[in-house]
């Protein structure tokens, strides 16, 4: 696997352990391959720059639910970042820079902008990877409330998460208290990484898809179904030893896999 620069600059900042992976330049990595001329340094200065101004507005008892109503009232009402409702599905949309700059973003990325604006405030939350959805939550005892940033930062209890949930899925059984769970930086970025696949393999953008395997599967090597997704994208493209060194591993990973005879009988084709 070849990396872009931008791919080169993500290998190395999660190579890292979680707790010292840094978040929003992984993000910027990510984005920098489709806007290959932006500066990451300029968009952590951004960060910088507006915790430093909710930082002046904070009071002296920094109280919880205080200290998220002052950053709700600066990114939702004063800054007037939303949910880009009528353009979900837009990849610009899991584009760092793009969500500072157009203040539009999905769940996953707006929860990341308050998440850095919190983590230099020295105020400590989390996110969490609702099947669906995607929250933050302060990281304090006996304090089980969530900010949904993509409803201008809703707070929510337990109860009201697992009501969403059903809205989505339809099922009482199959909700867990482990979905409240927080989620680690490589599983947030994994995260990205899937909608941007997902997104890209909608508008039928190939290279972009891969592209964004390629991060996910240095994240999770594991992951064989999407090696099968990058080799059989890599088949589309025309881009056929990759395709058959993809297509190979998951063979080899998954022997009883249902869609194995379909797999083999491609690998045949570039035999």
């Amino acid at each position: 696997m070849r990396l872009s620069p931008a791919g080169q600059r993500f290998f190395q900042e999660v190579q890292k352990a979680d707790g010292r992976i840094n978040l929003a330049a992984a993000a910027l990595y990510i984005a920098q391959e489709a806007y290959w001329d932006i500066d990451p340094k300029h968009y952590l200065g951004i960060l910088d720059d507006m915790a430093a101004d909710v930082r002046s507005r904070l009071p002296k008892g920094r109280y919880p639910l205080k200290v998220i109503q002052i950053i709700n009232h600066y990114l939702f009402e004063e800054l007037k970042f939303s949910g880009n409702e009528r353009d979900y599905y837009n990849p610009d949309n899991s584009c760092l820079n793009c969500v500072i700059d157009r203040r539009l973003g999905i769940p996953i990325t707006l929860s990341l902008v308050y998440l850095e604006l919190a983590h230099r405030l020295r105020f400590p939350m989390v996110g969490i990877g609702m099947p669906g959805h995607f929250l933050i939550r302060p990281v304090i005892d006996e304090m089980e409330i969530f900010v949904d940033p993509f409803h201008h930062g809703e707070v929510l209890f337990v109860a009201d998460c697992q009501e969403q949930f059903q809205r989505l899925y339809g099922s009482q059984d199959s909700w867990r208290p482990e979905f409240l769970n927080g989620v680690l930086p490589k599983a947030f970025l994994a995260r990205i990484l899937l909608n941007l696949k997902w997104v890209y393999m909608k508008l039928e953008a190939y290279d972009d898809a891969v592209a964004a395997l390629d991060k996910l599967l240095i994240l999770a090597p594991r992951q064989y179904q999407e090696v099968r997704d990058r080799g059989l994208l890599h088949y589309e493209l025309k881009n056929y030893d990759l395709a058959k060194q993809d297509l190979e591993v998951y063979l080899r990973s998954q022997p009883k896999a249902p869609d194995g005879p379909k797999i083999q009988q491609l690998l045949d084709r570039l035999s």
